[in-house]
């Protein structure tokens, strides 16, 4: 996908936090251990660095929604960041975002902390974990 499709596919799916830039997914990209997973309908975008990853932004239009397709991502992600030396992974998500964090409980991750404030004065981010290798504590 190129930057512009993923931006225009984001600002699909997000006001809230704002839709991110084709500039700023074309960085992303680009940016050392950045890596994209896409399927018709939907993408995922990480990072994978001195052995953690970040799931930046997960994406799924409306219509492509319930049918698999987010978790589907969600698991490729672990397999690619653990293909990138990770041993965890975490991210962030929205606290009134009850769809996507009951997503990220079905996949494995488990609740680390909280961001006060995160995603403006009105909402937290829950911060998430997820072991990638059976040999690490604390996932």
């Amino acid at each position: 996908m190129t930057p512009e499709a993923l931006a225009e596919l984001h600002a699909r799916c997000f006001e809230r936090p704002r839709p991110w830039t084709a500039g700023e997914f074309a960085d992303l990209v680009a940016s050392p251990g950045g890596f994209l997973l896409s399927e018709p309908g939907g993408f995922l975008l990480g990072r994978a660095l001195a052995g953690e990853a970040e799931l930046l932004t997960l994406a799924v239009v409306p219509e492509a929604r319930r049918a698999g397709l987010g978790l589907r991502l969600v698991e490729g992600f672990a397999r690619e960041a653990a293909r990138h030396g990770a041993d965890a992974a975490f991210l962030e998500v929205a606290a009134d975002n009850l769809a996507a964090r009951h997503l990220y409980d079905r996949a494995g991750w488990a609740h680390a902390g909280t961001r006060r404030r995160y995603y403006g004065p009105q909402t937290d981010a829950i911060v998430m974990r997820l072991t990638l290798r059976a040999d690490q504590e604390g996932g």
